[in-house]
């Protein structure tokens, strides 16, 4: 598996609560890749919250930041990383992630309700009506996820093992194998 990726970046996409950053730890330490999560990153890089950062900058500052440590991390290899669910809605962003394999972790609305339903962390779900929220924002983006590489659909009864070795199993389906290539002058 390791020499069919050759070191390429895996980029794990889906809306918050799909299971990026569980997913994307598994799926490094399967590979013997490095895991970075972007929102980690950014907290780090700004040195406040992403809640603080949209109260206290707006989402387009948070937006540029998530931009610029996403060039950063493409700049290296043998990455998996698990992106914020929004990444997909800067052009720009598209451009670095097309550096790896892009993976989406689709999970319907109602797992993700499910499973963010105590979580005060997402500024974008600060909402009367979180469920409906999550569904605009995945009415947004879906065609911008329907991009990736790697289409993953997430059930509430799958764990997150399971999912990263589908992604494993299906890594095969979308890249060619450096023997499988006629234009290899080496075969």
């Amino acid at each position: 598996m390791n020499n069919l990726l050759q070191g390429l970046n895996v980029f794990l996409i889906g809306m918050m609560g799909a299971g990026k950053t569980t997913v994307g730890q598994l799926l490094a330490n399967k590979l013997g890749y490095q895991f970075f999560d972007t929102d980690v990153l950014i907290e780090k890089v700004a040195r406040k919250t992403i809640n603080e950062i949209f109260a206290d900058d707006g989402e387009d500052a948070f937006r540029q930041l998530e931009s610029q440590v996403l060039s950063e991390l493409s700049a290296y290899t043998k990455l998996a990383i698990a992106t914020g669910g929004g990444i997909v809605l800067r052009h720009l962003n598209w451009s670095y992630l097309h550096h790896g394999l892009i993976v989406w972790l689709d999970a319907p609305v109602e797992v993700l309700v499910e499973r963010l339903q105590n979580d005060t962390s997402r500024p974008l779900l600060q909402d009367a009506n979180p469920a409906q929220a999550l569904q605009t924002l995945l009415n947004q983006r879906n065609l911008l996820y329907a991009e990736a590489d790697l289409h993953i659909p997430v059930s509430a009864t799958e764990t997150p093992e399971q999912i990263a070795g589908a992604i494993i199993a299906k890594i095969p389906t979308v890249l060619k194998s450096p023997q499988a290539d006629s234009s290899n002058p080496n075969n």
